[in-house]
């Protein structure tokens, strides 16, 4: 358990003292949840974050729309969700300096499935969807939707194979057989 106000923190979960959390009270953690030092966590309208998901230092959750997560996910240090930004079309003011009857500010929402692993540096632009069993190599703008159970490369990522979904959720099951209860 943490000093932080969440809304729940799920058991077994380790909330590192440099975590700077915004709208904790929106934030619900469930168990086996690690937070390295040096995030920046705005909670936004909504976030749920799943069990047994690590969120590696550097990495920021910003915009303040909403970001979920499934079980099984990591993130590598230092990666970029945006849920929420200003309109870039030319349209209107912008920037938090403005008052907002000027500007177009877009909330999103940014959903990341189970067993997803995202490698260092990457980012979520606004509204995107990432399959379950995806994997993204590190440096990757992620700015559309990835399918499923696919393994995506480069900087607007190129998906190059599938991933052993069998595979993978029998070490779930097992996991799940061995620390049930724990």
């Amino acid at each position: 358990m943490t000093e932080f106000d969440f809304a729940k923190v799920g058991k077994n979960s380790r909330i590192f003292p440099s975590v700077i959390v915004i709208n904790g009270e929106n934030i619900v953690l469930g168990d086996n949840v690690f937070i390295d030092d040096f995030v920046v966590f705005n909670g936004g309208l909504k976030s749920r974050i799943g069990n047994n998901i690590h969120i590696s230092s550097f990495t920021s959750i910003i915009g303040g729309g909403e970001f979920h997560v499934g079980d099984f996910s990591g993130f590598g240090a230092g990666c970029r969700f945006i849920t929420g930004s200003d309109d870039f079309s030319g349209q209107s003011l912008a920037n938090p300096t403005v008052p907002m009857e000027f500007r177009n500010v877009e909330l999103a929402i940014i959903t990341i499935g189970r067993h997803v692993l995202l490698g260092a540096n990457c980012i979520a632009l606004p509204n995107v969807t990432i399959g379950d069993g995806v994997i993204v190599s590190a440096g990757s703008i992620i700015d559309r939707d990835l399918e499923p159970w696919n393994i995506y490369v480069g900087t607007n990522p190129k998906r190059i194979r599938k991933r052993d979904k069998d595979k993978i959720l029998a070490l779930e099951a097992k996991y799940r057989e061995e620390f049930q209860d724990t």
